[in-house]
């Protein structure tokens, strides 16, 4: 495994850990300590990652155009660790949003460069592997992350700001290390000059859009992780123990995406995403019947879902690509699930105030089975065509 890819994984650990430190209590902070609404909650987090998807288009066709990645993954995490103490001064649901977006914003700078940054590194050999295994230190930090929270709520007696302060140490080592462990390769390919023109994107093939049209599907079924936390804080679990949540998830999203990648690399990739999306269902359900042993099942369930799809529909993305327009790609790829991110946690948020929870996950398990019949048809398709 190349050097740059585990730098790479290195410096998205960091800045997880920094991240999930915040995101962990953000949603219960909205709720209870600033006003907010669960429709407001949903309507923050849904707008975060459509900031975020839409700067990951241009920032991903401006690398293709500049032949060069990395001094956009550099600007992208130091804007992400700039506006982590943002949140620990907030005074209103408002403030927050604003830091929520501007870290989105920084969010969308790095990742389709950094996302086609780690598929120049790769081998293609093991592409998926190398993937996967970027996806499970970027987890490792996703749950050291709450760990670190839940620790720090004991330690400051339930501060949120506190820990929001202390979320800026490994932000900060993350910028660090991006700037002086990570080189970027030799591009294969000459810079485009016009990727997001009609003649670049018809260059991305029907390939392509067939898979992010599969990504669209998995988005719709999977609104925002937050729902998570605010489901098992109506069953009555602890402000200080709430961050759990996301060490749970996070957990078994490591332990699943590492061997989903490297499987994939093996087989047909999308046989990897039929069962993703059996445990997706399977995961709505049990979040809809409630109950601490549902609630459990459900958020480790969610995990695994994850670790089985993430990696590999982003492996299928550069498989699918021109290595010159990997950036574009990622780009639109980011753009259009981030889209059907925005309409699933805001359609998420509506059913959880005006008819319960239940129902928000009820109709995610409806949107999974759906994804669930276009990649059948879909793998159909591609094996008909050989």
């Amino acid at each position: 495994m190349p050097a740059g890819v585990w730098a790479l994984g290195l410096v998205s650990l960091l800045m997880d850990v920094s991240s999930e430190m915040i995101h962990a209590l953000l949603p219960v902070w909205l709720m209870v300590g600033l006003g907010a609404s669960a429709l407001t909650v949903g309507l923050i987090e849904g707008v975060a990652q459509a900031t975020a998807a839409i700067t990951k288009l241009f920032s991903g066709a401006l690398s293709d155009r500049l032949g060069r990645r990395k001094p956009l993954v550099l600007l992208g995490y130091a804007l992400a660790a700039v506006t982590k103490p943002v949140f620990a001064m907030a005074p209103s649901a408002g403030w927050v949003a604003a830091a929520r977006f501007a870290d989105r914003v920084g969010k969308g700078i790095r990742g389709a460069p950094r996302d086609a940054l780690l598929a120049d590194l790769a081998p293609e050999d093991i592409r998926g592997a190398a993937i996967g295994l970027r996806q499970s230190l970027d987890t490792a930090g996703a749950f050291l992350g709450p760990l670190l929270a839940v620790g720090l709520m004991w330690v400051f007696a339930d501060n949120f700001r506190a820990v929001f302060w202390t979320s800026a140490v490994p932000a900060v080592l993350a910028v660090a290390l991006i700037l002086f462990a990570v080189r970027e390769p030799p591009r294969a390919g000459k810079p485009v000059r016009a990727p997001l023109s009609r003649a670049g994107l018809g260059r991305l093939g029907r390939r392509y859009r067939q898979v992010v049209a599969v990504a669209v599907a998995f988005t719709l079924a999977r609104f925002s992780e937050a729902f998570l936390v605010l489901r098992a804080e109506g069953a009555g679990l602890s402000f200080t123990l709430l961050p759990l949540v996301f060490v749970a998830l996070n957990l078994a999203y490591f332990l699943s995406a590492y061997p989903a990648g490297a499987v994939s690399d093996r087989v047909d990739r999308t046989l990897v995403l039929v069962p993703a999306l059996v445990l997706l269902a399977a995961a709505q359900i049990a979040l809809a019947g409630g109950g601490a042993i549902g609630i459990g099942a459900g958020v480790i369930l969610w995990g695994l879902h994850m670790g089985l799809s993430e990696g590999i529909l982003s492996a299928l993305v550069a498989d699918s690509a021109p290595a010159e327009l990997r950036g574009t790609a990622y780009g639109v790829f980011h753009l259009v699930t981030g889209v059907a991110m925005l309409l699933a946690s805001a359609i998420a948020g509506a059913l959880w105030q005006f008819a319960g929870p239940a129902f928000s996950f009820g109709a995610g398990a409806g949107f999974a089975a759906i994804a669930l019949a276009g990649v059948v048809a879909l793998r159909r398709q591609w094996a008909a065509r050989g």
